[in-house]
């Protein structure tokens, strides 16, 4: 049985000032974010981990990293670290370091079906990646974790990026592209865990969006 606590990265500059990174933007994180991973790393200390799997991009492989530092110190015992290429955030095209609401008046339609209407998204505009495409490449990366740690208590660190996230592990649940979005958002730093029994063939949601350890309120700019 394997279990996957998915981690999104923790807070950056370009998250506070409302900028889409996508997968080739990318910005420093946050002091206050080193604090919040810490605040993670005590949260999930109770258990053991057999790997940690991240994104290559900077600001998820920082959170890794720093997690994975974290762990061994509390846990006094190494947890090994893979980077995946699969695991990187959408490729926003030509919208990645613009601002929000830059972007909403550029590319009106495209905002809105990326954030409301995944099923109605279609980036040739921006010159991004859909949906679809995403779902296909990070997907055999998650089935082949599962099949690589199938026991009992395998748990698995997969640290990615908000939308990405989002949308891997909706449909992994098997949420239709259209409901996407209706669990909402998920917070920087926070946890989700999912549950394979079969060798990464069904999931079982077992927590969403988990922030209860950050010692702060959750605000607008926490969450994609």
């Amino acid at each position: 049985m394997t279990k996957l606590y998915f981690i999104r990265h923790g807070k950056t500059e370009w998250n506070l000032e409302g900028r889409y990174q996508g997968a080739k933007g990318d910005s420093p994180l946050l002091d206050e974010s080193y604090q919040e991973i810490q605040q993670l790393a005590l949260f999930l200390s109770s258990k053991q981990f057999r790997r940690i799997f991240s994104s290559p991009l900077r600001r998820a492989r920082i959170t890794a990293t720093t997690l994975q530092h974290q762990l061994d110190e509390i846990q006094g015992h190494p947890t090994p670290l893979t980077i995946s290429s699969r695991l990187r955030e959408f490729d926003l095209g030509v919208m990645e370091g613009m601002r929000f609401v830059d972007v909403e008046k550029k590319f009106p339609e495209e905002v809105d079906a990326f954030r409301n209407h995944p099923d109605q998204y279609f980036p040739d505009k921006i010159k991004g990646e859909t949906f679809q495409h995403l779902v296909e490449r990070m997907r055999p990366t998650i089935i082949r974790i599962c099949e690589m740690f199938p026991n009992r208590d395998d748990n698995v660190i997969i640290v990615s990026h908000g939308a990405a996230l989002n949308a891997i592990i909706n449909s992994l649940l098997n949420v239709p592209l259209a409901e996407l979005r209706k669990r909402g958002g998920l917070a920087n730093t926070s946890t989700t865990i999912l549950e394979s029994q079969d060798r990464g063939l069904t999931y079982q949601l077992i927590d969403w969006n988990d922030t209860s350890y950050i010692k702060k309120e959750i605000d607008p700019t926490d969450l994609i």
